[in-house]
Order: C-alpha cells, then structure tokens, then sequence
C-alpha cells in the first residue's frame, strides 16, 4: 500500500488532516535534515453546478472541499526549487533564473509554472526546499492541479515576501496552468481554492472574479463518487469543447457565451452546424441554471437544487458531450438511493467523478450501495469521498 492510498483509506477528514501534518513534517525532516518552517493546505474543489461555463466568463457554483493537498517547506539561500512529490514519489530540482519548461516530466510543471507565472508578474523569488502530500485524488476531477498551483504559491508568497491580491493570484496560477502545464483551463478552480469557504458553496462571477460564499443546508453531505475512469484533460477533448463554443460565440457577433442570450440563439439555430449549436445552448442554459441554483439554496428550496442539478446533468451528456457510461451508471444507481437530495457529473467530464447531495444519515447505507452496485453493473471499482465544504488556503506553523 502506498503513503498515498493509506490516507485515502483512513479515518476522516479531520483526522486524516493532522495524519497528514505530522507525516509531512516527519518526510520533509528525513528529505532535508531539518524541520519545514511552515505549511501550506490548499483544497480541492467539487462543482455543484457550472459546468464548462468558466472560460465563457460565465458564472460557476463550486465549493472547496475538506481534502487538499498540503506542502511543506522552508527558503534555500540559493535560488534553486528543491521539490519532492510524496504522492508521485518523484523529485524536482529546478533554478528559477532559467525554467526550462521541456525539460520537466508533464506531472511535474505545476509548482514550477507558478514559479514562472509569478516571475512574470516581475516579482523575484527566493529559492526553497519543499514536499508535497495529500488526501486528495489526483485525476478524479477534483482539481488536483489546481490545488498543488496554489499551495505552490502561497509558499512562494510566503518566503519570497510579496502580496498579491487573492483575485491576482487565481489569475497567475490559471496562467501557469495555461501557458507553462498546457491545459486551457478557466479560474474557477484556483477561486475556490483560495477563497472557499466552510460550509458554504462559493458563488463565482467568471468576467469580474466577484464571489458571494452561499451556505449550503445543514446535514447534507457531499459524498463524491470517483468513476474509476480516469482522463488526461490536456490531450482530451476539454481545448476541443472549448474550440467549438467559441465558434458559436463568434457567429453570434459575440466574443464569449456569456453575452449571448437564448433568444439570440435559437435565432441563429438553423445557421449553426447542430453540433455546434449544442455547445453553446447547454453554456447559455447553464449560466441561467447557476442563478436559479444560487436563488434556491439560499431559500432553502431543495426540490428546486434537484431540478437543477438534474438538467444540468443532462445537459452535459446531451448537448455537451461530456458524460461516459460509467457516470451515467453512477448517476441512475445513486438516485434510487434513499436520502439522495441530488446529483450529477462533476469536473470537466469524460470520467472522473458524481457529486450527490446526500443527508447525513443516509450516507452508511448510500455509500456501499453505490460502490457495490457500480461494481457489478461495469466491473469497476468506484470509491467514495465523503465531503464537506471547507475553507479555502490556509497557513500553519509546521508543529500544529
């Protein structure tokens, strides 16, 4: 069993989070013969609702979640990164006076492509020994990437002695993340790992980066089911989706979907190849289904959240073809479950995980029901997270 799968294996959140403290500092003393002088835990994310909406500067619903990735670290006197990926098991040394991008394994260029990024703001780095550690699964949707970017930036901010607003520093990490790793990612991932916010899903206007935290109800739990089925989105079709709604957008006269209402569309429908105008139907109709979802949780209206979180399901199988037969197998069997609010594919899609809304109580008896029953219906092995919204980075001495 690896360091990685017995955290994910463990007792809960809380739990595992101190578990993972004391063996960070523990790993890194044994790494550089010293102790780090502090920690960084930056979450991951789940998307209630907003799927493919973000790099349309349209508006979003995640919520930053209980498990993270954590890096420890402490300043070099040079200028040199000495980085090792406890869950990889793999070590990164690098000069911050010459990144050479080509020269760093794929898996490895998000903590140096914000140190690139950040650089290219103009600000000066100091140098510094680091480890990274987490209960957070990579390639599940859950925004690994984004989470390993942020840590890797306060961390620099921290010992580096600069301040970037938590608005600037989503947009440099997103910059990492597209220009140095390759992935065309939106900054909705990076937002909530910053600025989430506990027991509370984060509402994000995409154009002007403002946030409204909204609480989510009390006794409900974000159980996350990983599909097992794992996608790379850089050589996916996540930059061929983004391709096509953007074809729309300028046949509409428009430079993002956001600005196109669903009159305009279905004007132009007949215009559009069908494909083509799919894409941009399901970001419109989801931006609308994102202010509905905001409005009904506030007002506490869950039937409303089913409702929503139903169609935009759909949506994304139907018109954005990002679902695959192994969600849309998680998705029947967990809404026959007993105390299941609701439910649908989150992340980018193409595999990757469900989100369920499911009531306290009900979770022993969902949990292996779904596991059991995904199982025999496709042969895989799924497992399950359970979640709760937490805040966003955070910064620890490296005794707690």
């Amino acid at each position: 069993m690896t360091m990685k799968q017995s955290i994910l294996q463990g007792p809960g959140p809380e739990s595992a989070a101190k578990r993972i403290q004391s063996q960070l500092v523990a790993l890194f003393a044994r790494r550089y013969g010293t102790s780090p002088s502090f920690l960084v835990r930056a979450p991951g994310r789940v998307n209630l609702i907003g799927g493919h909406t973000d790099y349309h500067e349209g508006f979003v619903l995640p919520a930053a979640l209980d498990r993270a990735v954590w890096l420890a670290a402490r300043p070099r006197p040079d200028r040199q990164v000495h980085f090792y990926a406890a869950d990889l098991d793999r070590t990164l040394v690098f000069d911050l006076r010459q990144i050479e991008r080509e020269a760093i394994p794929p898996a490895l260029r998000y903590l140096p492509g914000v140190a690139w990024a950040l650089q290219e703001r103009g600000l000066v780095l100091d140098g510094m020994e680091a480890v990274a550690m987490g209960n957070l699964p990579m390639a599940a949707g859950l925004s690994s990437s984004a989470a390993i970017e942020v840590a890797a930036a306060y961390a620099f901010q921290r010992i580096s002695g600069f301040h970037l607003d938590p608005r600037e520093m989503a947009l440099t990490c997103q910059r990492a993340e597209r220009e140095f790793v390759g992935m065309p990612c939106g900054v909705m991932d990076q937002m909530v790992a910053i600025l989430g916010k506990a027991d509370h899903a984060l509402f994000i206007d995409c154009r002007d980066l403002t946030t409204r935290p909204v609480p989510l109800p009390a006794g409900l739990r974000l159980v996350i089911v990983d599909s097992g089925v794992q996608r790379e989105l850089v050589n996916s079709a996540y930059a061929t989706r983004q391709a096509e709604g953007f074809q729309a957008a300028r046949h509409l006269g428009a430079r993002v979907l956001r600005d196109v209402t669903p009159e305009q569309l279905e004007a132009a429908r007949d215009e559009l190849p069908p494909h083509i105008y799919r894409r941009a139907r399901h970001v419109i109709t989801e931006n609308r289904r994102v202010l509905a979802m905001v409005e009904a949780l506030e007002r506490g209206d869950l039937e409303a959240v089913r409702q929503l979180m139903t169609a935009s399901h759909a949506s994304l199988r139907d018109d954005y073809e990002v679902s695959c037969p192994e969600l849309e197998a998680l998705m029947e069997i967990a809404r026959a479950q007993p105390g299941v609010v609701a439910a649908r594919l989150t992340g980018a899609g193409w595999g990757g995980c469900t989100v369920n809304l499911v009531w306290e109580e009900a979770v022993p008896a969902f949990v292996p029901a779904v596991v059991s029953a995904y199982q025999e219906r496709t042969g895989r092995v799924a497992r399950a997270h359970i979640c709760r919204a937490a805040d966003g980075v955070t910064l620890y001495a490296a005794s707690r």
